[in-house]
């Protein structure tokens, strides 16, 4: 029942917890009290870049033999586009990701504008875009093989090659 749901409903959750991560790590660490300020962003970076591709991999529903054919080879690159322009688009209207100990500083759109000293220049903003695609495309297309191959019975084994074999 877990593993039964289409191809374009798999992509839609993992974009959906993609977005609901890349939407916390707005955050600010400081708010989060004791252990928490460390756990916090954690998980949101878990939400993002690893949870999404791998939820929406283990739920796509297969035939029996399948193990990694051409839809789940661009299941990654597919998932990384979408999930780099829901980025750019919250990046632009909310702001950048705060990371480890930094602070919000607003809408990324009205820092390229601005004049003061939060302004945010374009190459900056261009660096970090490319760093947040680049990071997306390899991440995503490592754990949508890898998950999708651990489903399969890639990591499956028999010994002893005997009349008494035992499948690991």
């Amino acid at each position: 029942m877990f593993y039964k749901a289409s191809y374009r409903r798999g992509v839609i959750e993992g974009v959906i917890i993609y977005t609901l991560g890349r939407l916390c790590s707005l955050i600010s660490p400081a708010v989060f009290p004791g252990w928490t300020y460390v756990a916090a962003p954690l998980l949101f970076l878990v939400l993002q870049y690893l949870l999404a591709p791998a939820w929406a991999t283990r739920r796509i529903a297969s035939t029996k033999r399948e193990r990694l054919s051409k839809r789940f080879v661009l299941l990654g690159p597919l998932m990384a586009a979408i999930c780099t322009g829901v980025d750019l688009v919250i990046t632009l209207a909310l702001g950048m990701p705060t990371g480890g100990y930094g602070t919000q500083h607003g809408s990324a759109l009205l820092r390229l504008l601005a004049n003061d000293p939060n302004r945010l220049s374009v190459g900056e903003f261009m660096f970090h875009e490319l760093t947040t695609i680049l990071a997306l495309f390899a991440l995503f297309t490592l754990i949508v093989v890898c998950s999708r191959l651990a489903r399969g019975g890639f990591l499956r084994f028999t010994m002893p090659a005997g009349g008494n074999r035992v499948t690991l």
